[in-house]
């Protein structure tokens, strides 16, 4: 077996939940996915009835899994990036059950996702939960996040939204190297018995070292970020079945490493630092010296990104594309959801045609959702 398979451990496990699916629920997704696919809703509905009398589940064919996960998508009221919804890659991988095997197949989702820096909208589905049976999920947020390590004085190095999920892999047996930019491992729990622990092997983690093309200092910051940005803690939900180890990515939007992960006071909180370097007086607001190390440090991320041939979106593109979906979705005679908050970038919101209208709040199915233990 490999290297990185051989660092699995073992961890505490999960409570198991008794659900029968809701029949109402399956009807409403099948409705939809005939509608939209064509094919007899009522026969299906026979079909679905009948498993779930009997065994209080039922079973998606492979074309209404595809469908689900990228309708999910279509649903995803905080996304920017929907337009393309249609070009959603959907691996199904629903016969995988076991610990080792998910963690093989998120390696593989990893580099099938970013084949020479083009990254590839992709979701791999494992075993949805059935009644008293829950099916393996992943304890990390996404499949690589960086490591934040707390000193004994309460300073963090790395990343500080991670630092729980370090200390719970250096408990594990996990050893990091105590740096800015360490990769996690990711912590797999199984449906039944012991969760494991698991290294990403280096191949698997494409990233992107950041320089900015006027400023030679820049590069001398040590930065960098990863390429796919594959979200792994949620429950995809299709016709009232969750599949709670769905791992999916799209691609970065700028502003999302270069005014959030990077720039936030409880994340890197680099705009002191660039704005010194910049040779700017931080101590007046006034002077506006946060906006000025922000738009650099964004300019740094798109430049990089660029730079190493790896996908990459700027907000105003991005924004003018959302409109465009919103069009395609308003002909379409479907309603298009948005989170106001998440839709408008977290730089130059004003300048952007997202800024200047308001959204339909509404909560659609399939989607993707956070369910508590």
């Amino acid at each position: 077996m490999l290297a990185w398979i051989r660092a699995i451990r073992p961890v505490e496990g999960h409570a198991v939940r008794e659900k029968t699916v809701d029949l109402g629920e399956a009807e409403r997704f099948i409705a939809l996915f005939c509608r939209e696919n064509g094919g007899d809703p009522q026969a299906r509905m026979r079909q679905v009835a009948r498993e779930v009398a009997r065994t209080g589940s039922y079973t998606h064919t492979p074309e209404e899994l595809a469908f689900g996960a990228r309708v999910a998508w279509r649903n995803s009221n905080r996304c920017i990036g929907r337009l393309y919804w249609r070009s959603l890659r959907v691996r199904d991988r629903r016969a995988v059950t076991t610990a080792e095997g998910i963690a093989l197949e998120c390696v593989t989702h990893l580099r099938e996702a970013a084949v020479g820096g083009k990254i590839r909208p992709t979701i791999t589905v494992f075993a949805p939960d059935r009644p008293g049976r829950d099916a393996p999920r992943i304890v990390n947020e996404q499949l690589i996040r960086y490591a934040g390590y707390r000193a004994d004085d309460g300073t963090i190095v790395g990343d500080p939204r991670n630092v729980e999920l370090t200390e719970l892999a250096l408990k594990l047996g996990w050893r990091g190297r105590g740096g800015r930019f360490d990769v996690l491992p990711v912590v797999i729990h199984p449906g039944r018995g012991k969760p494991l622990l698991c290294n990403l092997p280096g191949d698997a983690v494409l990233e992107v070292p950041l320089a900015h093309p006027d400023y030679g200092w820049f590069a001398e910051l040590g930065l960098r970020w990863h390429a796919v940005p594959a979200i792994a803690n949620m429950c995809l939900e299709i016709g009232g079945i969750c599949y709670p180890c769905a791992p999916f990515n799209g691609w970065y939007m700028g502003t999302e490493i270069g005014a959030r992960n990077l720039a936030d006071e409880d994340r890197y909180d680099l705009l002191p630092v660039i704005a010194r370097r910049l040779g700017l007086d931080v101590r007046n607001e006034r002077t506006l010296w946060r906006d000025h190390a922000l738009v650099e440090l964004n300019v740094a991320v798109l430049h990089s990104f660029e730079l190493a041939g790896v996908t990459m979106t700027d907000h105003h593109t991005e924004s003018r594309r959302f409109m465009k979906h919103l069009e395609k979705e308003s002909r379409a005679g479907r309603v298009c959801p948005a989170d106001w908050s998440w839709i408008v970038p977290p730089m130059s919101g004003s300048a952007t045609p997202v800024f200047h209208r308001y959204y339909d709040e509404s909560v659609l199915s399939p989607a993707f959702v956070h369910h508590g233990e």
